[in-house]
């Protein structure tokens, strides 16, 4: 059963009511260290993310929703952090609410197949920590840039 499956199967039972999502996030810098930021069509910021398929690994979940998302592949290096709470809830335009527990993985880039698999991205950029947009849901900016000495737990 994909994810889009598997929530409509949910949906059907709890209607807009909230469902606790566990997902993935991607930090991919590169050399300027600059984070990838990807536009969705609704105009808001945010990283290549996902929620964890059933019957899938966090690890197969980020490489497939990085590649989805960004056309990179990308191999995950160390868990940043765990997120979760009333922070990373979100309501989405038809009243969904969902709760997002994301696993933050940085992530080196291996390749790209050049193929952006998903709608909803409109495009990707990389910024600095200064000149960053507003993302939809509040990451510390110290673990988006590695900056941390240990793994952030929230």
């Amino acid at each position: 059963m994909s994810g889009s499956e598997y929530i409509k199967h949910i949906r059907s039972k709890i209607g807009n009511s909230i469902l606790l999502i566990p997902s993935v996030g991607a930090v991919i810098l590169n050399e300027k260290n600059e984070l990838l930021l990807q536009e969705k069509n609704d105009n808001t910021w945010s990283l290549p993310a996902g929620m964890i398929e059933p019957n899938e690994t966090p690890k197969e979940a980020i490489i497939r929703e990085a590649q989805e998302e960004t056309g990179l592949i990308v191999e995950p290096v160390t868990v940043l952090g765990v997120f979760g709470g009333g922070d990373f809830n979100y309501t989405y335009p038809n009243n969904n609410e969902v709760g997002y527990t994301i696993i933050l993985m940085l992530c080196s880039v291996k390749s790209e197949s050049g193929e952006i698999l998903d709608s909803e991205t409109k495009s990707l950029k990389y910024f600095s920590k200064e000149a960053m947009p507003k993302l939809a849901l509040p990451y510390p900016k110290e673990v988006l840039f590695n900056e941390c000495k240990t793994t952030y737990i929230a």
